[in-house]
C-alpha cells in the first residue's frame, strides 16, 4: 500500500487547473485525499464554492474506485452530498473515502471531508466499472 500523499493531478485538466489532488492508498477499501484551499476555491461569501468541493469528492472518491479495481476505468452513476460546515481560505481539505461494496459492474463509496479536524461534509456515491475494448487488465 501507499503510505504517502502523492499527486495525481499530472496532465492538463479538470483537477490540475483546480489546484490538483493528492491522494494515498490506506488498506483495500480505504482511501484518503486532500488539497489546500486556494483563493479560486472560494464563493462570494467567501467560503469554498459548493461546486468545488463537488468536484472535490467527484476526483477523490472517483480515484479510490478506480484504484479498488486494479485501476480500470469507471464513471461516477450518482454522487449525493450533505454540506456540513464551511471550508475557508489556507484550510486543508481532507476526503476520506471507503468502499462499501463491488460488484462486477459498480462500486459503492461513502466519504467524510474534514477540515481541522472537523466534518465538514458527507458524500455517498456509485461508480460503474467500464468494459472497453482495448483498456487493459479488466478492458
Amino acid at each position: 500500500m501507499i503510505n504517502e500523499f502523492k499527486q495525481i493531478s499530472l496532465k492538463p485538466g479538470f483537477m490540475k487547473h483546480n489546484g490538483g489532488l493528492l491522494f494515498k492508498t490506506i488498506s483495500d477499501y480505504e482511501y484518503q485525499f486532500k488539497t489546500i484551499v486556494i483563493e479560486n476555491h472560494l464563493n462570494a461569501a467567501g467560503i469554498t464554492h459548493g461546486g468545488f468541493i463537488s468536484a472535490f469528492v467527484d476526483a477523490g472518491a472517483g480515484t479510490a474506485a478506480h484504484r479498488s479495481i486494479n485501476n480500470n476505468p469507471c464513471v461516477t452513476v450518482s454522487l449525493e452530498l450533505k454540506f456540513i460546515s464551511a471550508v475557508h481560505l489556507g484550510q486543508e481539505l481532507i476526503g476520506n473515502a471507503k468502499i462499501q461494496k463491488k460488484t462486477k459492474s459498480m462500486i459503492f463509496l461513502t466519504c467524510e471531508l474534514t477540515a481541522t479536524k472537523k466534518i465538514v461534509a458527507t458524500a455517498s456515491g456509485v461508480w460503474k466499472i467500464l468494459k472497453l475494448s482495448g483498456a487493459g487488465p479488466g478492458g
